[in-house]
């Protein structure tokens, strides 16, 4: 198989991996959690090498799920390479993507209030996010924070509500749905994920998406969770205007409304004026938790190891030379 790009560039989520089924397993230093970091690796994995067979010449990987320390790099093929923890900018939260043509979303969600699983936007503590009087993804907000570097966005993985707000939202871009419906004791994770890669490797001749350039000005109403006083504090804190629960942010473009939507669910004035600070902080706790993950699936990574290390490739696992 041919391919049109050289450097596709990867950003991977929990929820819509094939490990995740609760919010236990997307919540940080849980068994389901770390049973869910290996599974979400093993997805990533298989589209990482798949890639590489058909042709690519550089695959980034960027873990976008919480800490941002979820995949186990030595699980993923050696050619690839991982980003944990998050860098403050260009790209928020990525830095900078280099010359990255193409992003691939593997284990997406879907909006926030809308139907799907575990849905939501940025953070459960928002349980509406309408933008311009449509609910937004967070498939739209990365996209559009990467278009400035020509960065075509071409699949999309997740739940089917996931995969038909992406659609909507972008213009031909190819999907493959997750089917959480039945639970994990019916679901056959390996056939799954040789879907998923087929599905992704079809993605590599779409040059029918086009970079995200979603057209402003934005007026966002956001819902939060916690009710009128946490809205009344988050709304006096930023100076956006507030009515009960429901916050409202108005922005000319969408990186401004992005960059208004990471400081109301994540930060405050102080830790703004330390954001470095705070990120390398942050990002230690993500280190020390993905310790954790490797010592208490230590029994799962070392089967894994030698039964990839023997040739037969269990669902993509590769060890790191």
């Amino acid at each position: 198989m041919t391919t049109r790009f050289d450097h596709i560039l990867i950003i991977a989520d929990i929820e819509g991996s094939s490990g995740c089924w609760d919010y236990r397993a997307s919540k940080f230093m849980t068994n389901e959690w770390s049973r869910a970091c290996v599974e979400m690796t093993l997805d990533v994995n298989a589209v990482v090498r798949g890639l590489f067979a058909a042709g690519v010449k550089q695959v980034t990987v960027k873990d976008f799920h919480r800490t941002g320390y979820n995949l186990l790099p030595e699980m993923i093929d050696p050619m690839a390479r991982v980003v944990l923890g998050y860098r403050q900018g260009p790209v928020p939260g990525l830095g900078n993507p280099g010359d990255a043509e193409a992003v691939m979303f593997l284990g997406m969600h879907a909006a926030s209030g809308t139907e799907g699983f575990m849905a939501h936007t940025l953070t459960s503590r928002i349980i509406w996010l309408e933008v311009n009087g449509k609910p937004l993804a967070e498939v739209e907000l990365f996209s559009a924070s990467l278009a400035p570097y020509g960065i075509r966005p071409i699949f999309f993985s997740g739940c089917p509500t996931a995969c038909a707000q992406a659609q909507a939202a972008i213009r031909r871009i190819n999907s493959y749905p997750i089917d959480k419906s039945d639970g994990p004791a019916l679901f056959d994770a390996h056939l799954w994920r040789s879907g998923l890669v087929n599905a992704a490797l079809e993605s590599l001749n779409n040059l029918d998406t086009e970079p995200y350039l979603a057209a402003g000005p934005f007026r966002a109403e956001i819902t939060m969770w916690n009710g009128e006083s946490s809205a009344r504090k988050l709304a006096q804190r930023w100076g956006f205007a507030q009515e009960g629960s429901r916050i409202f942010i108005e922005a000319a473009d969408i990186h401004e409304l992005y960059s208004h939507l990471i400081r109301l669910c994540y930060l405050t004035p102080l830790t703004e004026k330390m954001l470095p600070w705070g990120l390398s902080l942050y990002n230690l706790t993500g280190r020390l938790g993905l310790e954790w993950v490797r010592w208490s699936q230590r029994s799962v990574l070392r089967r894994l190891r030698s039964v990839s290390s023997e040739g037969h490739g269990v669902d993509g696992a590769y060890p790191r030379r």
